[in-house]
């Protein structure tokens, strides 16, 4: 069984006991699971069930391996370019995405 699920603005093909880096979001402290419940498709093999856009009543629950504040990943520095042909015209800006390691646990159509 899979899903395809939409978090953080990304879609992911999931199956239970993949491990998934999602991006940080605002969630509590002690928090030890993820319920994501933008899915967009899930099949069994056998039947597809596909939403428009979203399926109802369906949600994909995810675990922490660590707790949510230690759990944070950072991802590879950007380094972001704007540039004109002017003289002095070039700036540089430095971004580095963080991320959270989750795995899946279970999947409810």
């Amino acid at each position: 069984m899979y899903a395809v699920i939409e978090q953080g603005g990304k879609q992911y093909k999931v199956s239970e006991g993949d491990r998934l880096q999602v991006e940080l979001t605002d969630i509590a402290a002690d928090a030890a699971t993820l319920e994501m419940d933008k899915v967009l498709m899930v099949s069994d093999g056998t039947d597809v069930k596909i939403g428009k856009p979203y399926l109802d009543g369906a949600k994909v629950i995810g675990k922490f391996e660590t707790t949510a504040e230690e759990g944070v990943i950072k991802g590879k520095k950007l380094y972001p370019t704007h540039f004109r042909r002017r003289k002095d015209s070039m700036k540089r800006i430095g971004h580095r995405q963080k991320y959270q390691q989750v795995v899946i646990e279970k999947i409810e159509a």
